[in-house]
C-alpha cells in the first residue's frame, strides 16, 4: 500500500514539476496561437526559401512585411541570380512588380486569401489552426506541428512547422509531397511580432523606386544584345501522355522568340522571348487575371472553361503559357517546373 501511495505521489510531484517549468500541452499552445491572432497588429520577417522541385536546389531571399488587417509586401531576390520580384497588397489592389524591368501589373485580387502560403505567419498558423488531423511534439527549444496543406500547388500535401517556444513565431517550415519528400524549405532568421511601419511603406511607387535603387541593372548595348546567347527553357514535369512535337523560332522586332508546342493527351504550348525593359508609366492600367506564386516568381493566371494561360519573366525571359485542354492546377504545375533546366 505505501509503495501505491508512492507511486502516485511521484506521479504528481512529476506533473507539478512540469508545470512549474513551462511544458505545455498541444491544447494549451493552440490556444495561445489563437491569442497571437487576434492580437496581432503586423510583422516583418526575413526568410530563407530552397525550392527542391528542380535538378538542383534554387535558394531566394524573402522579405515579409504585413500591416493588419489587409497589406502585405513579399519581396523575392534570387541569392545568385538578377531576379527580385515584389507583391504588394494596399488599398488600391494587389501589384506584381519587376523592378530590373520597370513593370507593374494591378489586380483586383484576394491574394493572399484562401490558399496557405509557406512565409506568411497568419498563413501558417490558420493551417495549424484549422487542421483537426495536426500531429503536435515539444523540444527544449521548439513546438512543432504537422498539418495538411491548402497551396495551389496540390503536390505540396503536408508540412511540418516548427516554432519558437518564446514567443510562437515560426523558426522553419518544412512542405512536403505524398511521398514526404521535401520540395519547399524555409528558415526564418528574423521575425518581428506586432512590428512599426512608416507611411508609404505599401505604396507602389515607393517601393519601385526603392528596388530600382538598391539594384544596379547595366545598360544594356545594342552590341550585347547581339552578343548574348538567349537560353530555351524547357518544362522538366510534362503531363502524361504529353511530348514535344516541334520546337520553332522566330525573328521579331524585339529579338529572338522561341514556340514550344507539346502533344498529346494534354496539349499546350510555351512560348518565350527575351525581356524587354519597358519605359516609366504614370499610370497602371488594372490587369485581367490572378497573380498566382509560382515558388520562383510571381505569374499571371487567365482563364475561362475553354483556355488557360499563365505568364511570368524570369532571368530575364518572358514566357506564356497556354492550353485548352489542361486546368489551372495542372497549368500551374508545368509552369512551375520551368525555371529548372535550360539548354542554350
Amino acid at each position: 500500500m505505501k509503495k501505491i501511495l508512492w507511486l502516485i505521489m511521484s506521479v504528481v510531484v512529476a506533473s507539478v514539476l512540469l508545470t512549474a517549468c513551462g511544458e505545455k500541452t498541444q491544447e494549451d499552445v493552440i490556444s495561445d496561437l489563437e491569442r497571437n491572432l487576434d492580437e496581432l497588429t503586423g510583422y516583418k520577417t526575413k526568410a530563407s526559401m530552397t525550392l527542391q522541385t528542380g535538378e538542383e536546389p534554387q535558394v531566394y531571399d524573402v522579405e515579409v512585411w504585413f500591416k493588419s488587417p489587409s497589406f502585405y509586401r513579399v519581396a523575392l531576390n534570387h541569392t545568385e541570380k538578377d531576379q527580385s520580384q515584389i507583391i504588394l497588397r494596399n488599398e488600391e489592389g494587389v501589384f506584381v512588380l519587376t523592378p530590373a524591368l520597370n513593370k507593374s501589373f494591378r489586380f483586383q485580387s484576394d491574394w493572399p486569401e484562401n490558399n496557405s502560403q509557406v512565409y506568411l505567419y497568419e498563413s501558417l498558423m490558420n493551417d495549424i489552426l484549422m487542421d483537426p488531423e495536426r500531429a503536435f511534439t515539444a523540444t527544449e527549444d521548439h513546438y512543432t506541428f504537422q498539418t495538411n496543406t491548402n497551396y495551389t500547388n496540390k503536390n505540396l500535401n503536408q508540412q511540418e512547422v516548427r516554432l519558437n517556444k518564446k514567443d510562437l513565431t515560426p523558426a522553419s517550415v518544412k512542405v512536403m509531397d505524398a511521398e514526404l519528400s521535401i520540395l519547399v524549405e524555409v528558415a526564418f532568421e528574423d521575425f518581428q511580432l506586432n512590428a512599426e511601419f512608416s507611411e508609404g511603406d505599401f505604396e507602389m511607387d515607393r517601393n519601385m523606386t526603392g528596388a530600382q535603387l538598391e539594384t544596379e541593372v547595366p545598360a544594356m548595348t545594342d552590341e550585347d544584345e547581339a552578343d548574348e546567347e538567349f537560353a530555351v527553357f524547357y518544362p522538366m514535369y510534362e503531363p502524361q501522355g504529353t511530348t514535344l512535337s516541334k520546337s520553332e523560332e522566330v525573328e521579331t522586332d524585339n529579338g529572338l522568340r522561341v514556340v514550344l508546342t507539346y502533344d498529346g493527351d494534354q496539349p499546350f504550348t510555351l512560348i518565350q522571348q527575351q525581356s524587354q525593359v519597358v519605359e516609366a508609366s504614370t499610370s497602371i492600367d488594372l490587369a485581367v487575371g490572378e497573380p498566382v506564386d509560382l515558388g520562383f516568381t510571381f505569374g499571371v493566371l487567365t482563364g475561362d472553361e475553354e483556355s488557360n494561360t499563365i505568364s511570368w519573366s524570369f532571368e530575364g525571359t518572358d514566357f506564356f503559357l497556354a492550353s485548352d485542354a489542361m486546368d489551372k492546377d495542372e497549368l500551374m504545375s508545368v509552369a512551375r517546373s520551368v525555371y529548372g533546366t535550360h539548354e542554350k
